[in-house]
């Protein structure tokens, strides 16, 4: 029976099978990886890794499609976890030592944000991941400063991993059409971030673009001082945008430790 994709889930289901052998080759799964896919939908690509692994983890919130998945595999090739990735604990997957998840899925446009933060908070646990998502998001994520798509997610994410866009996916690769332009990024968490607070960062970011239209010396204001501003090698009348992701960091390491 054809499943019928739902709006409240997010559901646009990829069925170009030149664009999945493309992300296939790009993740290029291996023996003895410890895979795990987000939202595996209808299987498209879970089918395909599953020809690299010998098994696989996923994780799924529609019950309509987790009885799907438990009827077209068998259980010791695909671990099925019923539930919302974004409540989700990835260090419930057992890992073998020495070795590292790896990510991938087709994200829900509803939820991306939330649900790279909520990974980043693994991002020591994992090897890479490769996602699909929008492609506007994708492009605030690998923004450099002075970019006009450059914010809190550019700032945030890049401080924890090296991002690249790797191609852009139409929207009649999908099933139903999305109304824009989707993306495969590749993140590839780094070995050592530059020593800061994740919280005081957050703090700092935050407050710096709540008024990305105003110079930053306004923007965090109450929190800096302008020579705390100078100290960090920032010019005060500078715009929150064209700040790098450094100078935030000598500002977050100003602020006491938070709890």
């Amino acid at each position: 029976m054809k499943h019928i994709p739902r709006k409240r889930f997010g559901q646009n289901f990829l069925t170009d099978q030149l664009v999945l052998s493309q992300i296939i080759r790009a993740i290029d799964p291996k023996v003895g990886d410890t895979m795990v896919e987000i939202g595996p939908g209808l299987a498209a690509m879970t089918r395909l890794l599953l020809q690299g692994v010998p098994q696989m983890h996923v994780v799924e919130l529609d019950r309509d499609l987790v009885t799907r998945l438990k009827k077209s595999f068998p259980e010791d090739k695909l671990i099925i976890h019923e539930g919302d990735a974004l409540k989700f604990d990835f260090n419930n997957i057992p890992v073998p030592e020495g070795k590292k998840l790896r990510v991938v899925g087709n994200l829900p446009y509803n939820i991306s944000s939330p649900l790279l933060f909520h990974l980043a908070e693994i991002a020591n646990q994992v090897e890479d991941q490769h996602f699909m998502l929008q492609k506007e998001v994708v492009e605030r994520m690998v923004a450099p400063p002075g970019s006009k798509t450059y914010g809190r997610l550019s700032v945030m994410l890049q401080w924890r991993y090296e991002m690249d866009l790797l191609f852009v996916v139409p929207p009649e690769a999908f099933d139903p059409p999305p109304k824009v332009d989707s993306a495969i990024v590749r993140m590839i968490p780094k070995k050592e971030t530059l020593a800061c607070h994740q919280k005081n960062l957050e703090a700092v970011v935050t407050k710096a673009f709540s008024q990305r239209r105003k110079v930053v010396r306004n923007c965090v204001a109450g929190m800096f001082t302008e020579q705390q501003l100078i100290d960090a090698g920032i010019d005060p009348q500078a715009r929150p945008e064209t700040i790098a992701l450094e100078q935030y960091v000598n500002l977050a390491r100003m602020l006491p430790i938070a709890v």
